[in-house]
C-alpha cells in the first residue's frame, strides 16, 4: 500500500514541476538569465502548481525517510 502510495506522489511530483514554465529556457536553467527577471504575484494556475509543488515535495521526502527507516 505504501509503495503504491509513494509511487504515485513521485509521478504527481515530476508532473507537477514539469508543467511549471518560469523561464523555461535553457540558458535559465544553468543560472545564465542575468537576474533581470520581473518578481510577479502567482495566481490562478501558477499558484495551483505551485503550492502543489510545495505539498508533494513535502510529501516525497517524508515518505522516503519513512521507506529509509520503517520500510
Amino acid at each position: 500500500m505504501f509503495q503504491t502510495a509513494f509511487v504515485i506522489v513521485t509521478i504527481l511530483f515530476i508532473g507537477v514541476v514539469l508543467l511549471q514554465q518560469k523561464n523555461a529556457t535553457l540558458g535559465s536553467m544553468m543560472g545564465g538569465d542575468g537576474g533581470d527577471d520581473i518578481i510577479q504575484t502567482r495566481r490562478g494556475a501558477d499558484k495551483f502548481l505551485h503550492q502543489a509543488t510545495i505539498v508533494l515535495s513535502i510529501l516525497f521526502i517524508g515518505g522516503g525517510i519513512y521507506a529509509m527507516f520503517f520500510a
